[in-house]
C-alpha cells in the first residue's frame, strides 16, 4: 500500500529527508483554467481591461508564486529554479494558464509549478473581478514531470472522469486544421535565444512569425523564449498537444551552443529534407553565409515542425518557401491532399 511520503510512522507531518537522492534536472507543467464570460475574455484578449496588463501582471504573479513555494507550503523544500514559465491561452469562456518549472537537485518541482498556476489565475481573478466577480478558478492539475527515480510522467486522461477533459487540449484540438480548409489550425512558435531568455536582447523573429501565422488564420500559441540549452524541453511542451505546425527560429548554426537541429531530429518520425533545403536555397542567394544553418524539418505525428534561421532576414526566406506549401503539407498530414 502506498505511504504518504509527508507523515511520519506516529503521524506526524515532517519534511521529507531527500539528500540521499541524486541530483537531476527536474521539470514540470501544470496547469489550470479561469472560468469567466465571453466579455471578460474579448477584453483580455484585446488588453481594454479597467486594470491595464492583465496577462503580464498575471505572467509576473505566476513566477513570483513559484518562488515563493516552500515559503507559501510548510513542507516544502526550498529550491534553486533555473527557470519558470507562464503561459495563457483562451476559449470561449476560459482563460487557460500553464506554467512550466524547471531546477537541478534532489527534489522535483511539481509544486513550484502548480502554484504558478493558482498564484497567476488568482491574480487574473482579482483583475478581472469589476466585470465578473463570478469568475471561477478551475482543474489546478499537474501535467507532466521529469526527472529523478521515476523519470518520465504524463497525467493520464481523465476526460471520461470529468465530464469535460483537459481545456488546454480542447484548445488545441479546436484549432487543428481541416483537412479540406485552407489556412487555420493551431501553431507553435519556438525562438531559440539564450541572449532573449535571459532578457540581455530583444528578439523580433519571434513576433514576425506569429503574425505571419495570425495573417494566415492559424491560431499561434508563443513566441516561447528558450535558452539555446532548454529547446529540446520547449520542443517537447511544444508537441504535448499535437499542433499542425511548429516553427522555431535561432540555433541553428555552427556554434557550440547551437542545438536545435539536434533537439528536433530527436523528436521527428520523418524528415522533410526538401524543405529545408529549399529554405537555405533561398537565403544563400542573397546570403551566401545562410549556407551555415543547419535546419531541419519534418513530421512529429501529426505536426509539421521546421527550422528557421535566429535572424529577420532568415525567418522572412523560411515564410517565402512555407506560403506556397503549407496549405498542401498540412492536408497531406492530416489524411487528405494526396495527390500529385
Amino acid at each position: 500500500m502506498s505511504e504518504l511520503s509527508h507523515v511520519d510512522g506516529a503521524g506526524r507531518a515532517r519534511m521529507v529527508d531527500v539528500s540521499a537522492k541524486s541530483e537531476t534536472t527536474r521539470i514540470a507543467v501544470a496547469a489550470g483554467e479561469l472560468q469567466t464570460t465571453a466579455e471578460v475574455v474579448a477584453l483580455v484578449r484585446a488588453d481594454d481591461m479597467p486594470k491595464a496588463d492583465v496577462l503580464s501582471t498575471a505572467r509576473i504573479a505566476g513566477i513570483m508564486g513559484a518562488k515563493k513555494t516552500s515559503e507559501l507550503i510548510p513542507l516544502c523544500h526550498q529550491l534553486a529554479l533555473s527557470s519558470v514559465k507562464v503561459e495563457f491561452g483562451f476559449t470561449e469562456s476560459t482563460i487557460t494558464i500553464e506554467a512550466s518549472a524547471k531546477t537541478r537537485g534532489q527534489t522535483g518541482v511539481e509544486m513550484e509549478a502548480l502554484t504558478a498556476v493558482a498564484v497567476a489565475g488568482l491574480t487574473l481573478h482579482d483583475m478581472v473581478k469589476a466585470v465578473d466577480p463570478a469568475a471561477t478558478l478551475n482543474g489546478v492539475r499537474l501535467l507532466t514531470k521529469e526527472g529523478g527515480k521515476h523519470g518520465h510522467w504524463v497525467r493520464p486522461d481523465d476526460s471520461t472522469t470529468t465530464g469535460s477533459g483537459d481545456p488546454l487540449a480542447q484548445l488545441h484540438e479546436a484549432h487543428r486544421g481541416d483537412p479540406d480548409t485552407p489556412g487555420g489550425g493551431s501553431a507553435v512558435v519556438l525562438v531559440a535565444s539564450t541572449g532573449a531568455a535571459a532578457g540581455t536582447r530583444e528578439d523580433t523573429t519571434g513576433p514576425l512569425l506569429v503574425d505571419w501565422l495570425a495573417g494566415l488564420g492559424f491560431s499561434a500559441r508563443g513566441p516561447l523564449v528558450y535558452a539555446d540549452a532548454d529547446i529540446s524541453f520547449g520542443l517537447a511542451d511544444a508537441l504535448r498537444f499535437e499542433p499542425d505546425l511548429v516553427i522555431t527560429t535561432g540555433g541553428t548554426g555552427a556554434s557550440p551552443t547551437d542545438a536545435t537541429p539536434e533537439a528536433t531530429l530527436a523528436l521527428l518520425d520523418r524528415e522533410l529534407p526538401g524543405v529545408a533545403e529549399a529554405i537555405r536555397l533561398r537565403g544563400t542567394a542573397k546570403f551566401p553565409l545562410a549556407a551555415l544553418s543547419r535546419g531541419v524539418a519534418g513530421l512529429a505525428g501529426r505536426s509539421v515542425v521546421v527550422n528557421l534561421p535566429g535572424s529577420p532576414g532568415g525567418v522572412k526566406d523560411g515564410i517565402a518557401v512555407l506560403e506556397p506549401l503549407l496549405d498542401h503539407l498540412l492536408a497531406q498530414v492530416a489524411g487528405g491532399g494526396n495527390h500529385e
